[in-house]
């Protein structure tokens, strides 16, 4: 029984010993695809970790993917986008759901779009959003993008975000530190999508 403990116990700091060194193949590729500019790192109190592991296996797969675009995704998928003002309203709210749907099965997720009408949020996305190049990382269940509407910290997102989204503790903090900063009166939002959005599953 002695024996079986020590063999087991040997054949566990091999596997240790084996995964550091894939670990350390992991983050050499890493760090060649970033130039040397690469800075990450894993919660994961021990380094050599099956969880560190496949952190650093997702970090590869971001470095490595090709770029593109959601917009080229959803028309390879089928998903046809025509601009805003070929649509009428009925026709553009279906359109919109298409994208959200399609968005989704790209692992795409859209939030806080309350604040806009079915056709600005289209138009958002038509212009902008779904023409910013990303990363194309195939579908899987451990990682997702999550696209806020609000996200680009502009000063009219945060007036947006304060107007319509940020609770009273949210917006006593802001007018804290910012006291020369105006702050909008409450609104309460306009629209009510995004209890209906699509949500990452985790895995």
């Amino acid at each position: 029984m002695i024996a079986q403990g020590v063999t087991t116990e040997l054949s566990r700091e091999l596997a240790q010993v084996d995964r550091g060194m894939r670990i350390g193949r992991l983050k050499a590729k890493v760090e060649a695809l970033s130039g040397g500019t690469m800075i990450a790192s894993s919660s994961d109190t021990d380094e050599n970790s099956a969880v560190v592991e496949a952190f650093w296996e997702r970090v590869l797969s971001f470095e490595s993917a090709p770029l593109g675009t959601n917009f080229a995704q959803l028309e390879e998928a089928g998903i046809q986008l025509p601009p805003a003002d070929s649509m009428t309203e009925p026709q553009l709210h279906a359109k919109l759901w298409d994208v959200i749907q399609g968005l989704a099965k790209l692992q795409v997720f859209l939030s806080r779009t309350d604040h806009l009408s079915d056709r600005d949020l289209y138009i958002r996305l038509w212009d902008n959003v779904l023409r910013e190049e990303t990363e194309m990382m195939p579908p899987d269940s451990k990682s997702a993008d999550h696209v806020d509407l609000l996200g680009g910290c502009s000063n009219e997102d945060i007036q947006t975000s304060l107007k319509y989204y940020d609770d009273e503790a949210e917006r006593s903090y802001w007018r804290g530190e910012f006291p020369n900063d105006p702050i909008p009166d409450h609104e309460d939002l306009p629209y009510c999508r995004d209890q209906n959005l699509p949500r990452w599953e985790y895995a």
